[in-house]
């Protein structure tokens, strides 16, 4: 349960030991957050039932985030979620005079309907938004919660639409949704008289002399007085500017705006140094602060045109994928660690520069570190193929307005979609979404992905026009490749999707897939964005898909869609290595093969001839087996003119028997790096390796462990057969298979440990796998982090 606090307690952290004596006059002045997540009580709620009802007794102990059933990797089955579910909270609460408290609920799949000590609360229908619920005069010194939470298809709750045969049907949706309180639970205590909300945009951004951050509040008054509003841009310490004027307003919400100049001192936030800032806005009564509220911005001006994006004035071509955020065995309820370390992957492993969050507003913890990664967002509200009416669409409009009020302080968002992916127009809808997007936020431009049947379409009310498009044509090998629809000239131009399932004969980009199918796929992301470096009328491409995802829509396989060039598990799969190699050499060297080598396994590398596509951003690759030189190779820039570092084709059609084979990266005239890789099984071995060596105590963290059998140099071996048994020692549980099925998941996958609800200490993994011995990592469950 969390601890009891005062406000003097969360004041003195806020503002540190200088402000205790005007906390100590005036009460807890910054709003504080009690984590409600951790231990609750849960169980399966039979139709018709009150909560009330239901003995404690009755229901198990879980960890919050929580999704509702236990998944596997794949196979996953909505009928198992699709229904009510109870959570129960019991919780002491700060209850002292002048405070007025909010329950918020960062995210529930589908509906929730909390009850507050025997009293209902209005209830919330959608999945991906925040929602709060004021509880001042419900609230005790110790309190019952109870959320029932409905995870039943409603196709009037966006993105759900119907299926092919007008029934309600999770297979209408591309994504799984599997039910739960999945994601973080707080209450937020505040001053009577608050700061709500600030939204902190900067204008003149490019013109020094000019440059300044607009602020515009809004107030919740609980009485009309004096008051003074104070605006601060700082960094750590040091402050930037400040702007302050009087307000004279009675009780009740109230926007007010203030401006502050003079900010020439302040750094842009650009790609690769996303410089951030503080705004600080206090709200001061009687010469005494009565509330601060703090949020983070960085100056920068991104803007598409017809020949491109520019981002503070540079042209930047896009380079990037689309996201979903659905995980193995735990389905999107991932705490934040988790979240962040994907926004890690995409800007670091893969050198994105954009992401797309495909399809609904995704974790803020995810947003949060594109901003400080230098990871441009396409921001989008729930939505797929399916535009409704009436209670469908309103609900839909609410979604974009609460998407914008909640992200716009984030400088990584560059767009706004004010249309549903991929569904019909409705210009009179459309209209008023954008000018919804616009009057909360007239700082970014607004899209919406069309189809590519509908790349002619006049019915699109937006800024950038945006393609999902997979077309297509067939290459030399006999496979599809993909091609581009001509950039429309009316708009900015922007391909949202493109690559997707173009494998030929075969449907999937799976590692268990012969070498040429997974191979193809990095040469299809190669040629999609090589075709938009052609014309610089492309602002660039955002490929389909970032990673693999649970579905039951179309080629699934498993239960998984398999067009991510990193798959379930977070892992780079070949496909993936076009993408690592799009980085300056002098920041990062890359020897990457898109294929296993392997040249008598049961999908030898010979299968691929000629076409062998090691991808590196040296000027040459000399190749040797068993260190005997083979061959000196060139890029491939005849076959890819565009793009930055194009792959180098070896042909291992004739090797024989088991040789070791060595890449060698030349730049500037000197060998700089080199990579070996063993034919040799007999040397391979377990690898296990965790993102984080330390999470929080209290069951709400965890990080993953990526789980490998490599060869004796540390390349990936696929198609290891067998099983690897897991072992947990410490305050930790696992989230995932045990044993977790190899060769199923082609010789990599990974699972995660989750914190215990109680206890802190060492926590050690052990992975046994049959043929290629054991493995352990180990990490530390320390003392959850202090109340925000």
């Amino acid at each position: 349960m969390p601890a009891q606090f005062s406000r003097r307690r969360f004041a003195r952290r806020a503002l540190g030991a200088a402000g205790s004596a005007a906390v100590a006059a005036t009460g807890l002045v910054r709003e504080s957050r009690t984590s409600l997540d951790g231990a609750w009580s849960f169980g399966p709620l039979p139709p018709g039932t009150d909560p009330a009802t239901v003995d404690d007794h009755q229901l198990s102990t879980v960890a919050v985030p929580h999704t509702a059933v236990e998944l596997s990797w794949g196979d996953w089955d909505p009928a198992r979620w699709e229904r009510r579910w109870l959570y129960r909270k019991r919780f002491t609460a700060p209850i002292e005079p002048g405070l007025r408290h909010f329950l918020r609920f960062e995210g529930a799949l589908t509906s929730a309907h909390p009850v507050l000590n025997g009293r209902a609360l209005q209830p919330h229908a959608g999945g991906y938004l925040p929602f709060e619920r004021e509880v001042t005069a419900l609230l005790g010194a110790q309190n019952d919660l109870d959320v029932v939470v409905d995870g039943s298809f409603d196709t009037e709750v966006p993105p759900n639409g119907e299926s092919s045969d007008g029934r309600p049907s999770g297979t209408a949706v591309d994504f799984w949704q599997p039910a739960g309180l999945y994601r973080e639970v707080s209450l937020r205590s505040v001053p009577a008289d608050h700061v709500r909300d600030v939204f902190a945009e900067p204008v003149h951004v490019l013109d020094a002399a000019r440059r300044k951050l607009r602020v515009r509040c809004e107030l919740d008054l609980a009485r009309g007085e004096n008051y003074l509003l104070r605006a601060e841009v700082r960094r750590g310490a040091e402050s930037f500017g400040r702007a302050e004027r009087p307000i004279r307003s009675p009780a009740g919400r109230h926007p007010v705006e203030l401006a502050v100049g003079d900010l020439a001192d302040v750094q842009l936030w650009e790609l690769d140094a996303p410089h951030l800032y503080d705004v600080v806005v206090t709200l001061v009564r009687a010469g005494q602060p009565v509330h601060w509220r703090r949020v983070r911005t960085g100056f920068r001006e991104a803007r598409f045109d017809r020949d491109g994006f520019r981002l503070n004035g540079v042209r930047r071509q896009l380079f990037g994928v689309n996201r979903h955020q659905f995980y193995p065995f735990a389905g999107a309820a991932m705490p934040a660690r988790v979240q962040r370390r994907d926004a890690e992957i995409l800007r670091n492993e893969l050198n994105c520069n954009m992401v797309r969050c495909s399809h609904y507003p995704q974790h803020e913890a995810f947003l949060d570190a594109c901003d400080e990664l230098g990871l441009l967002v396409w921001d989008e509200p729930p939505g797929w193929q399916h535009l409704g009416t009436g209670r469908w669409a309103e609900r839909a409009y609410r979604d974009v307005h609460d998407m914008v009020v909640r992200d716009r302080n984030h400088p990584s968002v560059v767009l706004w979609a004010a249309r549903l992916n991929e569904t019909p127009g409705d210009a009179e809808f459309y209209r008023r979404t954008d000018r919804l997007a616009k009057e909360l936020d007239g700082s970014r431009q607004t899209t919406g992905a069309v189809l590519q049947a509908d790349h002619g379409t006049t019915d699109f009310q937006h800024d950038v026009f945006a393609c999902n498009d997979y077309s297509a044509s067939t290459g030399p090998d006999g496979r599809l490749r993909p091609e581009l629809a001509p950039a429309r000239r009316d708009f900015p131009y922007l391909v949202s999707e493109a690559v997707g399932t173009l494998s030929g004969p075969a449907t999937f980009y799976r590692r268990t897939d012969d070498q040429p199918t997974q191979q193809g796929q990095a040469l299809a992301h190669a040629r999609a964005h090589d075709l938009a470096l052609a014309d610089r009328r492309y602002a660039g491409v955002l490929s389909w898909a970032g990673f693999d995802y649970p579905s039951g829509n179309g080629n699934v396989f498993r239960g998984v869609k398999w067009p991510g060039v990193l798959d379930l598990f977070r892992v780079p799969k070949p496909g993936a290595a076009v993408y690592r190699s799009q980085v300056d050499p002098l920041r990062r060297l890359v020897i990457e093969p898109s294929f296993h080598w392997d040249p008598t396994g049961s999908h030898p590398v010979g299968e691929l001839g000629a076409r062998a596509a090691i991808w590196s951003n040296a000027d040459r690759l000399e190749l040797f087996l068993d260190d005997q030189p083979l061959a000196s190779l060139l890029p491939a820039r005849d076959e890819f003119p565009n793009l930055p570092y194009p792959p180098f084709f070896a042909d291992f059609s004739t090797v024989d028997g088991t040789p070791e084979l060595r890449i060698d990266a030349h730049l500037g005239g000197r060998m700089v790096r080199s990579r070996r890789f063993s034919a040799d099984r007999g040397a391979d071995r377990l690898a296990l390796r965790t993102d984080d060596r330390s999470i929080a105590s209290g069951g709400a963290d965890a990080t993953r462990a990526e789980i490998r059998v490599v060869d004796r140099y540390g390349a990936d071996r696929a198609g290891t057969p067998g099983d690897v048994a897991l072992e947990v020692t410490g305050p930790a549980v696992l989230v995932g298979s045990d044993p977790f099925p190899l060769a199923e998941t082609g010789g990599v996958g990974a699972v995660w440990l989750r914190s215990r609800l109680a206890g802190t200490g060492p926590v050690t993994l052990t992975a046994h796998h049959p043929t290629a011995g054991s493995a352990r990592a180990a990490i530390e469950v320390h003392g959850p982090p202090a109340p925000a």
